[in-house]
């Protein structure tokens, strides 16, 4: 399985530091995000990555170059014109897979068994499984009794976006880490810069994109500066 890491994003709640850097090469405990989430991919085999680049990308090229991809083979997506967010973004490299992969955030930190949720997905046959928790958050996605998405919600402002409508369902916080199958590109109409969230919200509709839970995993979102010395005590 090969996989993407999304680092191209401008890392805005991340300053002072992505004043200067890109959010990618913020440390915990001396090792940046992105060698601990190629080192972590290497864990389940996986050493074919492609990473987006465009916040401060020379200094992401750099560090991938001295340090010889920490091991892995790595490819370079260029949005140095535009970011494309993460649906963008992964159009853009589209053309780098042709099996199912794995998708994640770069400023994320977490022990999910990737070789369990591939399974799962690999028996349940989605077009995307989504790895989800129980974790309290502000947006949360609705899964019905299938374990299916169905909408998403953001209940500080209230705002609710259906794809189809079930008596019940359950609310769940997204851990920014995808399996998709590459069947999946065909039916993404969006073009230019926009987001995966919009992308299954609309195909939910009438293609089953599934939830994955690891609430037992370790899984921080290092996308605060309180939030490294957080990942610090949990990460080594």
């Amino acid at each position: 399985m090969r996989a993407m890491i999304l680092a191209a994003g401008l890392g805005s709640r991340l300053k002072p530091w992505t004043d200067h850097h890109p959010k990618a090469l913020a440390l915990v405990n001396g090792k940046s995000l992105l060698q601990r989430n190629i080192e972590y991919l290497q864990t389940f085999g996986i050493k074919q990555v492609i990473v987006n680049v465009h916040h401060y990308a020379n200094q992401i090229l750099e560090a991938i170059d001295c340090n010889e991809g920490w091991g892995s083979i790595i490819s370079v997506s260029d949005e140095t014109d535009v970011v494309l967010e993460t649906g963008g973004g992964l159009m853009n490299a589209h053309w780098f897979f042709d099996d199912d992969f794995l998708l994640m955030n770069v400023d994320i930190l977490t022990d999910l068994d990737i070789t369990a949720m591939h399974d799962y997905h690999k028996r349940h046959q989605p077009l995307a499984t989504l790895a989800v928790t129980n974790r309290p958050s502000s947006r949360f996605f609705l899964f019905d009794e299938k374990n299916l998405l169905c909408g998403w919600r953001n209940v500080s402002t209230g705002e609710e976006k259906l794809s189809t409508r079930q008596p019940v369902f359950t609310q769940k916080a997204f851990s920014g880490i995808h399996i998709i199958n590459p069947a999946i590109f065909k039916h993404i109409t969006q073009r230019g810069k926009f987001s995966m969230v919009d992308v299954y919200l609309e195909l939910a509709k009438l293609h089953p994109i599934a939830a994955f839970d690891h609430s037992g995993s370790r899984f921080i979102d290092v996308g605060k500066p309180e939030s490294v010395a957080q990942a610090e005590g949990i990460f080594t």
